[in-house]
């Protein structure tokens, strides 16, 4: 299965919007993962739409993942930006081989399997563990040589899928 670019690019968002944490912006997230501008902000009024993020509108504004998107899963993700179409096109124009052919229905079946492994993945399980840090660190400037015999303060986790208590309160008062 292949997914088009703009599922690929809105997974990329909502990964990268979770991992955050925190109020971003259009202009971020698309520098941070290399995509176009005009692409991400459509993408993300999409993702809005499907309650994985939060959007602020106003000078202090921006993206948030939304508080419950991380139990969403990534085949609701795809099939939201995919459709439900086959893999193939038997009736446009018609297939000579549409009354014999078992291609049709085990492809149908792939695509199904392919969607319930999916539907096994929530949007939170694509940034534990080691993931959150790694697309933290996309776009940024490159870290300074660490020295050894400096302690690091630990950084506290965030808890998946909640949106950070400004983010609420900001679009609280939007409503």
């Amino acid at each position: 299965m292949r997914l088009n670019r703009s599922t690929d690019m809105a997974l990329r968002i909502a990964m990268a919007a979770a991992a955050a944490g925190r109020r971003t912006t259009v202009d971020e997230l698309a520098g941070q993962l290399a995509l176009p501008r005009n692409h991400v902000a459509k993408l993300v009024q999409r993702l809005q739409r499907l309650g994985v993020l939060v959007t602020i509108r106003g000078r202090s504004g921006g993206v948030a993942f939304a508080e419950g998107g991380g139990q969403l899963t990534v085949g609701q993700v795809v099939r939201a930006f995919e459709g439900e179409d086959e893999v193939v096109g038997c009736d446009a124009p018609p297939c000579p081989l549409r009354t014999a052919c078992r291609l049709r229905a085990e492809l149908r079946r792939a695509q199904q399997a392919f969607l319930a492994v999916l539907d096994g993945v929530r949007l939170d399980d694509l940034v534990t563990g080691s993931a959150g840090p790694t697309l933290l660190a996309l776009g940024a400037p490159p870290a300074a040589p660490v020295d050894p015999s400096v302690p690091v303060a630990p950084v506290a986790p965030r808890s998946a899928g909640t949106v950070p208590a400004a983010c609420a309160a900001a679009a609280a008062a939007e409503r």
